[in-house]
C-alpha cells in the first residue's frame, strides 16, 4: 500500500466570498466544510424554520447565498422554461423571478432536472446554467449581463455538473453523449466529444475549449487547486480524472478511472493528493498525487477502495479520515493515509446530496422527507441528531450567517439554531 508523499496541498484561487457566504456548490471551498459556528443542530418541519419559501419550478440546483441573497434554478413547462429565483436571506421574501431563456429539452434520468447545476456568483454576478447548454449571467437586480448557448449539450443522464470561478474565467464543463443513432456513443463506448469550457465572466465570451480526449459522461464539478507551484484545474468524467491548466484549458495529466456516469466532486486531502471516485461499472474511491504530465496512472495512484463507493453524493475529508455516504444510506469512515475501511453505519435513506462539515459535525441529508441526520466524525459511529423537514430533498445544504439552507422539491428552507 502506497503512503502519501511528503509534499504541501496549498488551497488555490478562492473567490472573494467572505466565511459568512456559500458563493458556489459545496462552498467557498468546494469541500462542503464551513467556518460558521452557532450553527444548528436540532429541527423539525416547524422547530427552529424561520422562514419557508415557495420556490416555482422544478429543479436540484443547491442554494448559493451572498451579501444577504439566496439564488436558485428551476424549469417550468416540463424544462422548456429557465428560471433563476433570487431570495432575501433575512426575511424568505422572493425578491425576483427572473425567466433568463426557452429550451428544447432532452433526455435525462429521472432522477436528475433541467435545473441540476448549482449557480455561482462573485457577489455582484450571479452565474446559471441550464441543461440544454445555456449559460446565463444576471446581476443582483435580475438584469441580464450575457446570456449564451455555450454547447448544444446532450446527455443520456442529463446535465450534472456545476459551474467555477477562477480570477475573471467562469468554467464549466459539459461531459455528455452523442445524440445521434448510436446512443452508446460517449455513454457506454468512449469518446472525444466531451468539452471544458471557460467563458470571460464579464462578457460570455468563449476564452478556451478544452478536451478530454477519450472520456465518457459524467457529473463532477471541478477544483481550482495549486501545488508545488502550479494551478490545476483538476476534475473527473467517465473513465478519466485529469488536471488542465485554468489558463488555457489544455490537458497536463490524467489518469484511467474507469465507470461512466462519475458524479461526486473531486475532494482535497492531506499533502498533494485529491480524492475521486469513478462511476457505473468499477465503482471506486481513488486516491490520487496530483502532479506530473501525461498518463501517470500506474505512478499518481496512491490508494483503492471499492467498498462504500457514492454513486451521487461527494466525499467529505476530516482528519484523519474521508467519509461516503452511499444512495442506500450507509456511511463508511475510511483511513485517509490508507484507504482502510474504519467503520460503516446505515443511517437510512436515500441520498444524493453532498454532505457538509460544520462546527466539527457531518451533516448528511437524505431525499426521504428531508432527513439530516448529524454526526460527530471519529474513529466510530456517534450519532448526534436526526431532523426531518417534510420534502423531497437533492440538493445539498448551503451555509451562511449562521443558518443552514435546505432546498425541498417545493421550497427552500432557512433553518435556525434557537436563541
Amino acid at each position: 500500500m502506497l503512503t502519501f508523499p511528503l509534499m504541501a496541498l496549498v488551497l488555490g484561487h478562492v473567490s472573494k466570498a467572505q466565511a459568512d457566504d456559500w458563493p458556489r456548490f459545496r462552498g467557498p471551498t468546494g469541500q462542503g466544510e464551513t467556518p460558521e459556528t452557532g450553527l444548528p443542530i436540532r429541527w423539525s418541519e416547524t422547530d427552529n424554520v424561520t422562514w419557508k419559501t415557495p420556490i416555482n419550478g422544478s429543479g436540484w440546483s443547491s442554494p448559493v447565498v451572498h451579501s444577504g441573497r439566496v439564488f436558485v434554478t428551476s424549469t417550468t413547462d416540463e424544462g422548456r422554461t429557465c428560471h433563476v429565483h433570487c431570495v432575501d436571506a433575512e426575511s424568505g421574501a422572493l425578491l425576483w423571478d427572473k425567466v433568463v431563456c426557452e429550451q428544447e429539452p432532452k433526455h435525462k434520468r429521472l432522477q436528475n432536472s433541467h435545473a441540476t447545476p448549482t449557480p455561482v456568483t462573485d457577489g455582484e454576478t450571479v452565474f446559471a446554467v441550464f441543461s440544454a447548454g445555456r449559460v446565463v449571467a444576471l446581476d443582483y437586480q435580475g438584469e441580464e449581463r450575457w446570456n449564451v448557448q455555450a454547447v448544444d449539450f446532450y446527455s443520456q443522464h442529463g446535465l450534472g455538473a456545476s459551474p467555477i470561478l477562477y480570477g475573471d474565467m467562469l468554467i464549466m464543463p459539459f461531459d455528455g453523449s452523442s445524440p445521434g443513432d448510436d446512443a452508446k456513443v460517449g455513454f457506454k463506448k468512449p469518446w472525444d466529444g466531451a468539452v471544458l469550457m471557460a467563458f470571460n465572466k464579464n462578457t460570455g465570451k468563449v476564452l478556451w475549449r478544452g478536451s478530454r480526449g477519450m472520456s465518457r459522461l459524467g457529473h463532477v464539478t471541478p477544483q481550482i487547486i495549486e501545488q508545488g507551484g502550479a494551478v490545476r484545474m483538476v476534475s473527473a468524467a467517465g473513465d478519466v480524472v485529469q488536471g488542465h491548466d485554468p489558463a488555457s484549458g489544455e490537458l497536463v495529466w490524467s489518469i484511467y478511472s474507469q465507470g461512466e456516469g462519475v458524479t461526486p466532486s473531486i475532494v482535497r486531502g492531506p499533502e498533494g493528493v485529491v480524492f475521486t471516485c469513478s462511476g457505473f461499472e468499477e465503482p471506486t474511491i481513488r486516491a490520487v498525487r496530483l502532479g506530473g504530465e501525461g498518463t501517470v496512472t500506474d505512478s499518481h495512484v496512491v490508494w483503492e477502495q471499492r467498498k462504500g463507493v457514492p454513486a451521487l453524493s461527494s466525499l467529505v475529508y476530516v482528519a484523519p479520515h474521508v467519509f461516503s455516504v452511499t444512495d442506500a444510506g450507509i456511511i463508511h469512515c475510511f483511513e485517509a493515509a490508507t484507504g482502510e475501511l474504519v467503520w460503516k453505519k446505515r443511517i437510512g435513506g436515500k441520498h444524493s446530496a453532498s454532505p457538509i462539515v460544520a462546527e466539527g459535525r457531518i451533516y448528511t441529508l437524505s431525499e426521504t422527507d428531508g432527513e439530516t441526520v448529524v454526526i460527530e466524525p471519529g474513529d466510530e459511529y456517534r450519532e448526534i441528531a436526526r431532523n426531518q423537514i417534510g420534502e423531497l430533498c437533492k440538493a445539498s445544504i448551503a451555509v451562511a450567517d449562521g443558518s443552514f439552507y435546505i432546498r425541498g422539491e417545493h421550497s427552500l428552507f432557512r433553518i435556525d439554531a434557537p436563541e
